[in-house]
């Protein structure tokens, strides 16, 4: 009976269309822009400097993050054969790159919290070319979801132009503001960070209330693929990077940075491209949620297990 009624949710969940009106998706755009502007204030050109000095931390990190991750993902959708529109979903979030709440989650679990801004910063410009590009790839190659994209004509050069907007101009404004009035940038940071995980919970919550009956009707379907996702990104992030042999504050950076995504972004192009299309648009909006708990999970098993950072000892 009950696997009866996961394949009748399954055959109905592509089918779903999650509700977002012109004006909520233009205000959307704008506070991811804000969360971006915000997250720059806190990169100086100290955190580029170091990642320049030991690249390799960064490396593996972003080489999880833009290659490993999206191909690890592609083949799960592979494995697992589910609908559609779920299958595109958790590709497109799996070629995000990492958000500001991997920074929060960094500094809580005791990792290095410098790497992870650098990082971040890095990826989020890396995400103008690699988050179209890999959605694009494996989203063709995968013979279930080439066909819906093919149905929506998606352009890669418009994807390309929605995310420089949305993401690179207001990273590079925020950097440019930060140099430019740094003592102003410096009082504007935390603030900033606060607003930006307070507004996208915020969001998340409001996006799930006005669509309700279909968040209740599918969650008990999609809550344990998201849970395997998640799992998959942060032990990619974590697995590279003790095989890489690095310390263990840089192997707690790069575990949230490639574990935590960016979903808000996933989100946006979701209703932007496929008009809320179900599957994808749950799949997005259960992972915003999701990455915070387990987010908050690890950092706190982390934290209870703290690691000296370099010239310091421990209390």
């Amino acid at each position: 009976m009950l696997s009866t009624v996961v394949l009748l949710l399954a055959d109905s969940v592509d089918e779903a269309v999650l509700k977002f009106d012109e004006s909520s998706l233009l205000l959307l755009n704008v506070l991811i822009g804000l969360m971006m502007f915000g997250m720059a204030l806190g990169i100086n050109t100290e955190d580029f400097k170091a990642i320049t000095r030991t690249p390799k931390p960064a490396a593996i990190g972003l080489g999880a993050q833009f290659i490993l991750l999206p191909f690890a993902t592609f083949l799960l959708t592979l494995v697992l054969d589910l609908p559609a529109s779920v299958e595109l979903g958790m590709i497109l979030v799996a070629s995000c790159p990492g958000g500001n709440l991997s920074n929060v989650m960094t500094y809580l679990g005791g990792g290095n919290a410098p790497l992870s801004v650098g990082m971040t910063a890095v990826s989020t410009a890396a995400a103008v070319v690699m988050t179209p590009l890999n959605f694009s790839i494996w989203g063709r190659l995968n013979p279930v979801t080439e066909p819906v994209l093919e149905s929506v004509s998606l352009n890669p050069v418009t994807l390309f132009v929605t995310i420089v907007v949305i993401l690179g101009i207001p990273l590079t404004l925020g950097i440019l503001f930060a140099r430019w009035k740094p003592q102003i940038a410096g009082r504007l940071e935390k603030p900033f960070k606060v607003f930006s995980v307070v507004v996208f919970i915020g969001f998340v919550a409001v996006a799930l209330g006005n669509n309700w009956s279909n968040f209740i009707t599918y969650i008990g379907f999609l809550v344990g693929i998201v849970a395997l996702h998640n799992a998959l990104a942060l032990g990619l992030g974590n697995g590279s990077a003790r095989l890489a042999r690095l310390d263990v504050r840089d192997q707690r950076a790069v575990t949230f940075e490639v574990g935590l995504q960016n979903s808000a972004l996933a989100l946006v192009l979701i209703f932007t491209f496929f008009d809320g299309l179900g599957g994808m648009a749950l799949i997005a909006a259960w992972w915003g949620v999701w990455h915070i708990v387990a987010g908050l999970t690890l950092a706190g098993f982390w934290s209870r297990r703290p690691v000296a950072v370099p010239g310091e000892a421990i209390a």
